[in-house]
């Protein structure tokens, strides 16, 4: 492998990288804009692999990449390669310097990705590789946030639910103003002439659909929680 570029005038290859859930398009182009690499990878552990392989001989290659944390953008770092994250905004008016007509593709993207790198990418800004104590903190904290989005549509279903039955009545969660306390497990007061009818229709659809949303609101948080 040769040398690393000391500087951005001695680089001579660029690449543009479009990730996706499953697979990625991976475009490389010399200083002149030439495309010398062209390919796709799946997301799995051979795909990244491959990558590797096809772009060992570029030292240091420059990638740009249309966001700026994730596990693509990790195993970027981690193989050695300088990462440029890309606005989306910019990353759509490279994208339409190419296909100014509004066609979009992956490959597309990822060889406007490469070629604004090669024109621009002098005065943009590295990725740099964080501790391991971050990624891990990173990891952590998205994770959680995934878990929150989950937990609010969960009671987001229940309240629509509730509201369906009880259109008079307001959601626990929505008289004190924090979503945590109108939880799946805690649907509030319910006056005494529903609580009649709850009695007498206990068999009733709509009794049985808000049983179902709390049961899998309360489960679903609490088993994602305690894993």
């Amino acid at each position: 492998m040769s040398t690393s570029p000391k500087t951005w005038s001695e680089r001579t290859a660029f690449a543009g990288f479009d990730w996706a859930s499953d697979h990625h398009d991976v475009v490389v182009v010399d200083g002149h804009g030439t495309v010398v690499e062209d390919f796709r990878i799946d997301e799995t552990a051979e795909g990244w692999q491959r990558l590797r392989g096809r772009l060992s001989k570029y030292a240091g290659l420059a990638v740009a990449v249309e966001t700026c944390s994730g596990a693509a953008v990790e195993r970027l770092v981690e193989a050695g390669f300088a990462v440029y994250p890309v606005n989306p905004l910019a990353a759509k008016r490279y994208r339409e310097r190419k296909a100014p007509t509004g066609t979009k593709t992956d490959r597309v993207d990822a060889w406007s990705l490469a070629d604004a790198l090669r024109t621009d990418g002098h005065v943009w800004r590295v990725l740099r590789p964080d501790d391991p104590l971050t990624v891990e903190l990173r990891l952590l904290c998205r994770d959680e946030v995934g878990l929150i989005g989950q937990r609010t549509a969960l009671i987001s279903q229940l309240r629509a639910a509730l509201r369906e039955y009880y259109p008079g009545q307001e959601p626990a969660g929505q008289r004190t103003g924090h979503p945590a306390s109108g939880a799946a497990g805690s649907v509030g007061p319910v006056s005494g002439s529903h609580r009649g009818d709850l009695r007498s229709t206990s068999g009733s659809r709509p009794v049985r659909l808000a049983a179902r949303h709390r049961t899998q609101a309360g489960s679903a948080f609490a088993g994602r929680a305690g894993g």
